[in-house]
């Protein structure tokens, strides 16, 4: 599970496992032909905006990924929410070519009469601080506010050397610690863990698995551990290897297996997640298509005026390295806006080719 998995991409929580969850978003294109153009790079201008909003016991994770017809331009992550009197958010930018741009993290609380707050922002070696507070009694209003850092030198301001965040969340079935390390240059690396993963028919065998991401690699990590408990959202592809089985001369033997793939699928409200990792040789699940990965949000849900559903996915090739290295980007959305018309939109841009296909249609029947 990589980028974006989505994901996801959560830099702050604390210890929610049992609330719900939903996942909103909005996927805007917008496509300009000139019909003068003499070549195909000026006959069609293309954008598009995909946002995904992972929502868990008052708490917003978002991303924003943007692209055109010169590829992946622009990717943030956000974060947001309370903790009683304590409110946080920030934000994460980076550079789909690989590089960090910006980190934004904001808290405040409210006690007493007074409001304080404060901000942080790192930009490669430039480190601001602001710390503000504010409160009146009715015959007096202070408003304070002071800055340190931001001199935008060659140094770690403030004496800064690193920062580590680690949270725990609920994502679908799993319980998810995730931990991400900044220090002085930026955003150092992303981890995702997901312990106790059963395989079904064999509960005296769990997965650890560990998603781990810097700037220059990403890498999937399964460890397997003895444990019991109850098979929920997860696939785990497996293939054994066994020799003889023709007695009396040949005995059954059970020589090793190999855990070629990761998946997972769940529905957060309206909106269904799959993501699946496979390395095997053979066995591979028909919705990966020629990519190892893969990483899908779908509904299906009522419109204005009849039946709506859209499907977005973001395939992986083999490869693929870096953690804002997408090979395809698919996305479709259909609209019944009577019984007698339905509306369609496509768009897939393949990386690797260097290719964009839209298309659109119409169905009318009577």
């Amino acid at each position: 599970m990589r980028s974006s998995i989505l994901g996801l991409t959560l830099i702050m929580a604390l210890g929610v496992f049992v609330h719900a969850q939903v996942i909103t978003g909005s996927w805007e294109t917008e496509i300009l032909i000139d019909p003068q153009a003499v070549d195909i790079p000026t006959f069609l201008d293309f954008s598009t905006d995909l946002t995904v909003t992972y929502e868990i016991a008052g708490w917003a994770f978002t991303s924003f990924t943007q692209l055109d017809d010169t590829g992946w331009i622009d990717q943030t992550f956000s974060a947001g929410g309370v903790l009683g009197a304590y409110s946080f958010g920030s934000s994460l930018d980076f550079d789909p070519a690989g590089s960090f741009e910006s980190w934004e993290v904001t808290a405040g609380v409210s006690t007493a009469g007074m409001t304080f707050d404060s901000s942080f922002t790192l930009i490669e070696q430039d480190v601001t601080l602001t710390l503000g507070g504010r409160g009146s009694t009715g015959l007096v209003e202070v408003d304070v506010e002071t800055t340190f850092g931001g001199d935008d030198n060659d140094i770690c301001d403030l004496i800064w050397s690193g920062l580590d965040v680690t949270v725990e969340f609920l994502f679908c079935c799993a319980e998810v610690t995730s931990t991400i390390e900044f220090n002085c240059d930026g955003f150092e690396y992303l981890t995702f863990d997901v312990d106790g993963i059963q395989i079904p028919n064999l509960p005296w065998l769990v997965i650890d698995a560990e998603l781990a991401f810097d700037l220059q690699s990403k890498s999937l990590t399964l460890s397997p551990g003895f444990d019991f408990g109850t098979y929920l959202c997860f696939d785990i592809y497996v293939s054994p290897e066994s020799s003889g089985g023709k007695g009396p001369e040949e005995v059954l033997s059970f020589e090793s297996f190999s855990v070629d793939g990761l998946g997972i699928e769940c529905e957060l409200g309206t909106v269904t997640f799959t993501g699946i990792s496979y390395w095997g040789d053979t066995g591979k699940p028909g919705a990966l298509g020629e990519y190892w990965e893969m990483y899908q949000i779908a509904s299906n849900d009522d419109g204005c005026c009849g039946p709506f559903s859209f499907e977005i996915a973001v395939f992986f090739d083999q490869t693929s390295n870096n953690l804002g290295d997408v090979a395809l980007f698919t996305a479709e959305t259909e609209l019944g806006v009577s019984e007698q018309f339905e509306f369609s939109l496509g768009v897939e841009i393949d990386a690797m080719a260097g290719t964009i296909e839209l298309s659109a249609g119409f169905v009318v029947t009577w």
